[in-house]
């Protein structure tokens, strides 16, 4: 992986956030390819039970100060940044105070999704392709991580379409069994449809369940890779039923080898 420019896109990172497979992965794969001599970035919220202090986040005047319109409301966009302790891996932070400052990541404490969790998509997926355009840094791989990241490949490919940064960029989504009941809000469609994306790249989302989140993310994603010993089974067969690179679950031990491997041969062609 030398030299290949890899942007890590994640709902959630250790150390920032408490351990699960996803803030795991969305740490151990950047690790492996920075050792391996890749270029990489990592993006995720700055939610508000983040401690700033102790993590020494600071924002970035240069690539703040932009707002971002979501559902007609323009919307101010924070960039902080920290970097990972003895792993020299810089990690971005998408912030905005109406978003992300409440003191909680997803789920409030009776926990219960907050309402604007799809804003919230929204926002982050904008706020991360606006920040990489800033800092005029072309990818060679996306890798997406967890259901609040999981617009990205979606807009992307259809409202940032036309931007040149991105052409060769190769995206590639985690599929978790980290999910969430019931659906987000309802008008979740019609938010992303006032961006002027087609009706029918979005159709599963008039009902934003997480397997519809993460179908449309595999609609617009040039690989996958099982991140869960056991997925939903709807999204194993929509996976299988897509005829897209897969990489299959692998143990943390095995994963190194066959991530590199997989990337090398499936993705970076």
């Amino acid at each position: 992986m030398k030299d290949k420019r890899i942007l890590y896109v994640s709902s959630e990172v250790v150390p920032y956030l408490p351990e699960t497979e996803i803030s795991s992965m969305s740490f151990e794969a950047p690790r492996l390819v920075n050792q391996q001599g890749g270029q990489i970035r990592i993006f995720m919220p700055r939610y508000g039970n983040i401690n700033e202090r102790r993590h020494q986040l600071h924002e970035v005047i240069r690539l703040s100060g932009i707002n971002l319109v979501i559902n007609d409301l323009d919307m101010p966009l924070i960039i902080k940044v920290a970097s990972i302790p003895k792993e020299r891996i810089q990690v971005y932070f998408i912030d905005n105070d109406e978003y992300f400052k409440r003191k909680a990541t997803l789920t409030d404490e009776d926990g219960k999704l907050f309402s604007d969790n799809d804003e919230r998509a929204i926002f982050f997926a904008k706020g991360v392709i606006e920040t990489v355009k800033k800092l005029n840094w072309s990818p060679d791989v996306i890798h997406v991580h967890g259901w609040l990241a999981s617009l990205l490949p979606l807009y992307l490919k259809e409202y940032y379409k036309d931007e040149p940064l991105f052409n060769e960029s190769k995206i590639v989504t985690s599929i978790y069994n980290q999910s969430f009941d019931d659906t987000l809000n309802k008008d979740m469609f019609d938010k992303i449809k006032f961006d002027n994306i087609d009706d029918n790249a979005i159709k599963p989302l008039e009902e934003p369940t997480y397997n519809n989140l993460m179908k449309v993310a595999i609609d617009y994603s040039d690989a996958l890779i099982v991140g869960s010993e056991t997925i939903p089974n709807t999204l194993d067969t929509y996976l299988k039923d897509s005829k897209k690179p897969v990489l299959e679950h692998k143990s943390k031990d095995e994963f190194g080898e066959a991530y590199t491997t997989f990337l090398n041969a499936e993705v970076v062609i």
